[in-house]
């Protein structure tokens, strides 16, 4: 039996994307597709405004009611994602959340939904972004202090969030590698006479302009060599595709709160 989706923030980027890829799946169908109450096209339906031929589910403002879709998945700004995790609680919905920007106590706020329902929560759904994850944690523990750790993150110009949560994510990784806390170890700005620059430093700087859809690269700069390990996304369609993946293995598991190496087995 297909998986029942609902997508959350469905007239935007993201959201079209997660539309095509639940339309074209034959392990899923789209059960609901949601949109703020001001958004413009509010009826129209919603795989035909995502660029394929219509299937009689219209953009609408309100939730699903209890039982109408199996998973939400949110790609929404932070306030409306904590709403509608709040919903999905109380509608008994898994949850694929792929928004970025939460403070500490959001991200608390969607720990405890998860004692209650099942939560797939990550700054990146991309299976490469994933695997680039654990190739950054074992680069940081093979090479040791001996090594600095630069992180550099590029984003088209209408990106609100800076680091990336990706950028974050790569930040923690590498940290957790070199077995260091990356709250006591990022450094997020360099300005001025700052001296010289501390060994256990994880260096996080950000680009954005233009269109670019998420470019990450990850710097190892030793004493006569470096390493480059770069992840650059060409389009949302990859996004998309590992949110519907997460959205699959979801599906009738017990509530608690996994990222995207649960779903594609990489922990």
């Amino acid at each position: 039996m297909a998986v029942r989706i609902a997508v959350f923030g469905a007239g935007g980027k993201m959201g079209k994307a997660v539309v095509r890829v639940v339309a074209e799946s034959k392990d899923a169908a789209l059960a609901a597709a949601v949109e703020r109450a001001d958004f413009p096209y509010l009826a129209a339906d919603a795989t035909q405004f995502a660029g394929l031929p219509a299937a009689g589910v219209r953009i609408a403002a309100e939730r699903p009611s209890q039982g109408a879709a199996d998973v939400w998945i949110d790609f929404c700004a932070p306030a409306a994602t904590l709403a509608n995790v709040e919903a999905a609680v109380g509608a008994g919905a898994a949850m694929v959340i792929g928004t970025t920007g939460f403070g500490a106590a959001d991200k608390e706020k969607i720990a405890a939904a998860a004692k209650q329902i099942p939560i797939v929560f990550a700054p990146n759904m991309s299976l490469g972004v994933n695997v680039l994850l654990k190739l950054v944690a074992e680069a940081a523990r093979l090479l040791g202090p001996g090594y600095d750790i630069e992180i550099v993150e590029t984003h088209h110009r209408a990106k609100r969030d800076a680091p990336s949560g990706t950028a974050l994510r790569l930040g923690e990784a590498a940290a957790e590698g070199a077995g260091q806390s990356f709250a006591a170890v990022a450094r997020y700005e360099r300005r001025g006479d700052i001296g010289p620059r501390g060994d256990a430093e994880i260096g996080m700087q950000t680009l954005r302009g233009g269109d670019v859809v998420g470019d990450h690269t990850v710097y190892f700069l030793g004493q006569g060599d470096r390493i480059e390990i770069t992840h650059r996304a060409s389009s949302r369609e990859t996004f998309a595709r590992g949110a519907v993946r997460a959205a699959l293995w979801l599906s009738g598991k017990r509530p608690g709160l996994f990222d995207m190496r649960d779903v594609l087995g990489l922990k």
